[in-house]
């Protein structure tokens, strides 16, 4: 990525009107469209060659010239997270992710019309789930060969093949619904498909597989709608970059004492959150994976540092030792939460519940300010990431003198 020293400067907290990130999530999601069409014919062997191939050629048919429906496929985690891992899956993984990347794809492209040739897949992966429909497609496991025309999902062969109408999937026994509206694009998802979603560097985890924590839907929709109004209010340029990054939120548990969540860099809009009875706990949540999401972005286009992996040091948030490349996620993340209290202070008249705000704050600047001065003292950013560093360097400045 060429650009010069100092354009990352609103990276952490965008100034008003900032188009900072929407300019780096645009290349990002150009390097992935780039590699896409190469990806899809490298894994064009065996029994699905045929359907591979075909849906290559719809692909080379609308890029360059039509790339905004690809794109926009992209940029939804359950395809693009697809995309992330089989391009770096060992042999053995890539033929399932194949398989279901290709299907997902025909799938989407075959509901919205595009197909510029049918794609016919020997078989199908236990679920196509499409953020585009909102629903998730389990087609029975023995049924056949799946056959994609626009509009049209036909299954099997012989005298009986069934078909459904992509159009008109409400009650039909293949389709399920997992996902509820939170707000916009963002939603609750009660399916996922991210391939690395049981893999977890925290500690105290052990995967994000979904679950309700035995809350309800509603209690989860309510939950995260207050939480992001709470950012709105008070961080709304943050706000509205949230509708850039995430797409979908998961639920892993909850929990009334901690919170957990997390994020993953292959698949870029999706957070995977514990539920908790604090509204600002949620809050802080969903800003600290969103600002992930971010940096995940910008890790697709730049090193940002040239020492990101080792050595490991004390981290100011985490129990284990880290890289850089960890305290720097740590930072970034709760640079931004810091913003969001220091603006709900400024317009508390004092109370209790306002000290309480001004105690969470001053731990929060405690620990950014450890990890902005480990990072300053050791970290050796690259052109591009310096800009960021900047950026931190001067929000540490603006909070030396408390709230």
């Amino acid at each position: 990525m060429h650009a010069p020293t100092g354009t990352l400067q609103d990276f952490t907290v965008p100034d008003p009107g900032s188009s900072t990130l929407r300019k780096v999530y645009s290349r990002a999601i150009g390097r992935l469209l780039r590699e896409l069409r190469p990806l899809v014919r490298r894994h064009a062997r065996g029994d699905v060659q045929e359907g591979l191939l075909s849906l290559g050629a719809t692909l080379d048919a609308l890029v360059p010239g039509n790339v905004g429906p690809v794109a926009s496929l992209l940029r939804r985690p359950n395809v693009g997270a697809l995309v992330r891992v089989l391009g770096a899956a060992p042999p053995g993984e890539a033929a399932g992710l194949a398989l279901e990347l290709g299907a997902l794809l025909s799938l989407e492209l075959a509901a919205m019309g595009l197909l510029s040739r049918d794609v016919s897949l020997p078989r199908g992966p236990a679920r196509m789930l499409s953020l585009l429909s909102r629903v998730s497609v389990e087609v029975p496991e023995g049924s056949g060969a799946l056959r994609f025309t626009n509009g049209r999902l036909t299954v099997g062969g012989g005298e009986g093949p069934a078909t459904l109408d992509l159009a008109r999937l409400e009650g039909h026994p293949w389709v399920k619904r997992p996902y509820r509206e939170v707000s916009g694009d963002v939603v609750l998802a009660l399916a996922d498909n991210n391939p690395l979603a049981m893999i977890e560097a925290h500690p105290d985890k052990s995967g994000n597989a979904v679950d309700l924590g035995g809350k309800s839907e509603d209690e989860w929709v309510s939950a995260l709608r207050g939480a992001l109004e709470i950012i709105g209010r008070d961080l709304p340029e943050f706000r509205a970059e949230m509708d850039v990054t995430l797409s979908q939120l998961v639920p892993v548990g909850h929990d009334a004492e901690k919170h957990l969540s997390a994020s993953y860099q292959e698949a870029i809009g999706t957070v995977y959150l514990t539920l908790h009875p604090d509204p600002m706990t949620m809050a802080e949540a969903l800003i600290h994976e969103a600002s992930h999401n971010k940096l995940n972005a910008l890790f697709e286009l730049d090193r940002v540092l040239e020492n990101a992996h080792t050595p490991l040091f004390t981290s100011p948030v985490r129990p284990d030792p880290r890289p850089l490349h960890g305290v720097l996620l740590a930072v970034h993340a709760f640079v931004p939460v810091a913003r969001l209290y220091e603006r709900m202070i400024a317009r508390e008249p004092p109370h209790p519940a306002r000290e309480r705000l001004i105690a969470r704050f001053r731990e929060i600047v405690r620990g950014n300010h450890e990890g902005t001065a480990l990072l300053l003292e050791h970290a050796r950013p690259t052109a591009l990431g310096r800009g960021l560093f900047e950026e931190l360097g001067k929000w540490d400045a603006h909070y030396a003198g408390g709230p």
